[in-house]
This record gives structure tokens, C-alpha cells and sequence, in this order.
């Protein structure tokens, strides 16, 4: 469905599809919107935040990626599974203690976010899910959060489809919903703008929630 940016306060809903630890922009996407539609049904693209995620360590911004086991063309989300026959669990854990360990609330967030890859979760929707859930209550953000469009009645004319508008090429969405507001970092002198929103809350803890907000460009 076209929709067109410029007139996106006729609309109330989202969907969007799940994405691991996602960037500050698409935490500001959902502040938009009343209710929230996780497509799970939509096509997996690879390559996308659909399974990675940016996060700032000592010497240079990071791209962690989740890996998947094979699938086919136009395979849903809902169908991609984790490949734990690679090591990307120990890399992922490593980089966010070195990247993080010493940030001021990583000892309080850290230990909820990281018993969810302990369950070893078999499909990559049930990861993305889990900890989308854990950090939208970590920040403070309350959003009904609900599975595709399958039995719930809805004016689709109200429903934004977000479905890879926020990606990690080029694209309007996160200027037309994020405006970036320097916040602390660890590491760097300059500010490196709309990474995991894992870095916005080990770094700024209860106030995470102020940040977003002023983050949001449509305010």
C-alpha cells in the first residue's frame, strides 16, 4: 500500500516488523502510534536489522549479527531460525562487556537482557520479540504490542506500514521520526547517534526515557 510520509497523522497504527535490539529511531517510530502490529508474516530480507543491531565499543562502532540458518526466497519472518552451529553467542556477550561493562547501568539492565540468550531461543522472532518487550519497559514505554493484523479488527486506513522503512541503508524514516539529542557515551568525544537502544539505556539508565522523547522529531 502507498502511503506518503508527509501525511502520516492520518494514521494511528503501525506495523513494523521485529528487529534485534533495535536503533533509537525505531523506538521513536512506535512512540507515534497508539498501537502496534509486529509483522511476523512479512518476507525476511537478510542483511537487515532484522537480525543485527550497532553498538559503540572503544575503538569503532559495531555490527553485531545474528545468524541464521538457511532458508528459501520469500521465506516469512516467522519461519528464519538461529544458527547456533556458529559461535555468535559468545561474540555478541563479549562485545557488549567490553563495549558496555563499565557504562553506569549496565550491572542493573544487563542481567535481565542477557537471561534471554541463555533460553537459546530457536526462531529469531522469538529473540526480537523478548527483547523488544525487555527494553520498551526498561526505557519506560508502555505500547500494545500485538502479532500481524489476524483477528483483530482495524481500519486499515489508520495502519502505517513501517514493514523496512527503518533499515540500515539509506532512508527517510528515521530523520522524519528521530531527530538525534547527544546523550552520554561511553566511549568517543563525538556523539555517535541512533545505535542499539541498548546503548541509550546502559549509558542513561531511568533517564533513557527523557532522552527518547526528545528524540522524537515529530513532538
Amino acid at each position: 500500500m502507498s502511503q506518503i510520509l508527509s501525511d502520516r497523522d492520518e494514521f494511528t497504527d503501525l506495523r513494523i516488523e521485529l528487529q534485534y535490539l533495535p536503533c533509537i529511531a525505531y523506538f521513536t517510530c512506535l512512540l507515534k502510534y497508539d498501537r502496534i502490529f509486529i509483522d511476523i508474516e512479512e518476507r525476511y530480507v537478510k542483511q537487515s536489522y532484522r537480525n543485527r543491531c550497532s553498538v559503540l565499543t572503544a575503538n569503532k562502532t559495531d555490527l553485531l549479527t545474528v545468524p541464521v540458518k538457511k532458508y528459501e526466497a520469500a521465506t516469512p519472518t516467522k519461519d528464519i531460525k538461529i544458527d547456533y552451529g556458529q559461535d555468535w553467542m559468545r561474540r555478541h556477550l563479549g562485545c557488549l562487556k567490553s563495549a558496555y561493562g563499565k557504562s553506569p547501568f549496565y550491572e542493573f539492565y544487563a542481567p535481565e537482557i542477557l537471561d534471554i540468550y541463555d533460553k537459546k531461543l530457536a526462531y529469531l522472532v522469538d529473540l526480537n520479540y523478548e527483547l523488544l518487550t525487555i527494553c520498551l519497559r526498561l526505557v519506560g514505554v508502555k505500547k500494545e504490542l500485538q502479532y500481524n493484523l489476524s483477528g483483530v479488527v482495524v481500519d486499515e486506513s489508520k495502519v502505517f506500514n513501517a514493514i523496512s522503512l527503518i533499515n540500515n541503508r539509506k532512508s527517510l524514516i528515521p530523520s522524519e521520526y528521530y531527530q538525534p539529542v547527544p546523550y552520554y557515551q561511553t566511549f568517543g568525544n563525538d556523539f555517535v547517534s541512533n545505535l542499539s537502544i541498548i546503548d541509550l539505556l546502559f549509558n542513561m539508565g531511568p533517564e533513557a526515557k527523557s532522552v527518547l522523547l526528545k528524540s522524537c522529531k515529530f513532538q
